[in-house]
């Protein structure tokens, strides 16, 4: 604490907790992407809304950068600080407010984790249905911060569709309140809908009232081989017109190879080259429509191989081969890519940029999985051993230039669900016109005008 600016906040804030051992600075100070090396200032970690007004406030008068910070499980550098920047830890703030059983939402502070969120609309008998395998360490705030997608966007949509109101500390220390839970609000501007997906670039989220909505009916899970990917969406466009699908998602032999090794245990003999799991609604009809539809998509050619999960436990082993590729790629530190098409334009994208990946990475594994059903795929590649970090980056930045002229061309987006933050920053301009970033920052600047808030993330 030998920092004036840091002494001060400390006078301010008594009993704020405030880190400055360099364990502490490594592990706040960085995401998932592990690119940057983290050099924040400190690492504060507020336990009330109040302390988050006087620390940006405290920030605004010493000029000093603020990093919001959840459960940093990104993947686009949105959550590094590596230029001096103070680190704020919402994960203090987790706790439930309140439910309204009459408006069936829970209203929670932004640092509950994902998965504290569904345990608490579960003790209603409700759900709240965004979900992904990070769930037990991505906090609330975060997922408002990129409009978090996952597993079920197919049936429930991304983080958006159930954000009631939010309550955000903004640039100059003021709280606002946006939206109050309503359901209609035609009173001018939804500044609700800005902060989501803003990154902590326009506001730091502090609380949220999140709409819940009834438990799914019981669902049956089934992987299914298939022979190519035009069959992946062939077999989705089939499985959608004749069941009530909740997850379609799909992967690829390499990818299941990883999980294999990393310890999941195989449910289909062979190889093929493509896999899909797919959970839907499982009445009695619809358990019968399900074996048709599967009879059918075999005679076509479109499905090699299949199993139907007897048991929940079978359910989940099936999942954990979908669910668990990102934890059995993360020791090889892979290069992701997280792009979005309309479904409709994802047969022509793929031929085309799987002939790029091919041609571009004639010696790297390239490891794809995705949400099929919501058109957002994940491209991972894995350094060759024999290569060194630098030129790894360098040689897959170029790669990711191309795909994104591919994207542009196609209507797509360079970040479905993981954000820009500061991998994406380059390859803004593919996904939105100069018109579009120009208003963006006029946003920003009204926000936060004196640009304290995740500087550098979204755009320079």
């Amino acid at each position: 604490m030998t920092d004036a600016r840091l002494a001060d906040l400390a006078d301010r804030l008594p009993n704020l907790r405030l880190l400055t051992d360099p364990a502490d600075l490594e592990h706040y100070g960085r995401d998932w992407t592990r690119r940057w090396t983290a050099k924040p200032l400190a690492i504060a970690l507020p336990s009330e809304v109040a302390e988050v007004q006087a620390i940006v406030r405290w920030a605004n008068e010493h000029d000093v950068a603020i990093v919001p910070s959840g459960g940093r499980t990104g993947l686009s550098g949105g959550a590094v600080a590596a230029h001096g920047e103070l680190v704020l830890s919402l994960e203090r703030m987790n706790r439930v407010l309140g439910f309204d059983v009459v408006d069936r939402t829970l209203s929670v502070q932004a640092g509950m984790t994902l998965h504290a969120v569904h345990e608490a609309a579960k003790e209603h008998g409700l759900l709240y249905p965004v979900d992904f395998a990070a769930r037990g360490s991505c906090s609330i705030g975060g997922n408002i911060a990129t409009n978090a997608g996952g597993i079920r966007v197919i049936r429930y949509g991304n983080t958006r569709e159930w954000i009631a109101g939010l309550t955000v500390v903004a640039g100059n220390g003021e709280l606002l309140h946006f939206n109050r839970g309503l359901v209609k609000n035609s009173s001018g501007y939804d500044f609700r809908h800005l902060l989501i997906g803003s990154e902590g670039t326009l506001g730091v989220v502090v609380e949220a009232t999140l709409r819940l909505t009834n438990p799914p009916p019981p669902s049956q899970v089934m992987l299914l081989a298939l022979p190519s990917m035009d069959a992946v969406l062939e077999v989705f466009a089939l499985f959608r017109a004749r069941l009530s699908l909740q997850a379609f998602e799909f992967f690829t032999d390499v990818a299941l190879r990883h999980v294999l090794a990393h310890g999941a245990q195989r449910a289909i003999e062979g190889d093929h080259p493509y896999y899909v799991v797919t959970e839907f609604d499982a009445d009695e009809a619809a358990q019968e429509a399900a074996l048709a539809t599967f009879e059918l998509g075999a005679e076509r050619g479109w499905i090699s191989d299949g199993v139907i999960a007897q048991s929940e436990a079978q359910a989940a082993a099936l999942w954990r081969l979908r669910e668990g590729i990102t934890e059995s790629l993360a020791p090889h530190r892979p290069y992701k890519n997280d792009i979005s098409l309309r479904i409709s334009a994802l047969p022509a994208f793929l031929h085309e940029i799987q002939a790029l990946l091919e041609r571009e990475y004639p010696h790297f594994e390239v490891v794809w999985f995705g949400h099929i059903g919501d058109g957002n795929l994940h491209i991972n590649v894995l350094r060759p051993t024999e290569l060194s970090d630098a030129d790894f980056i360098a040689q897959c930045e170029h790669v990711t230039k191309l795909l994104a002229d591919t994207l542009q061309r196609h209507g797509g987006s360079i970040s479905a669900e993981h954000g820009i933050g500061l991998v994406k920053r380059p390859y803004l301009g593919c996904t939105r016109s100069e018109a579009e970033i120009a208003l963006m920052r006029g946003v920003r600047q009204v926000f936060d005008p004196k640009g304290l808030l995740n500087p550098g993330k979204l755009f320079e």
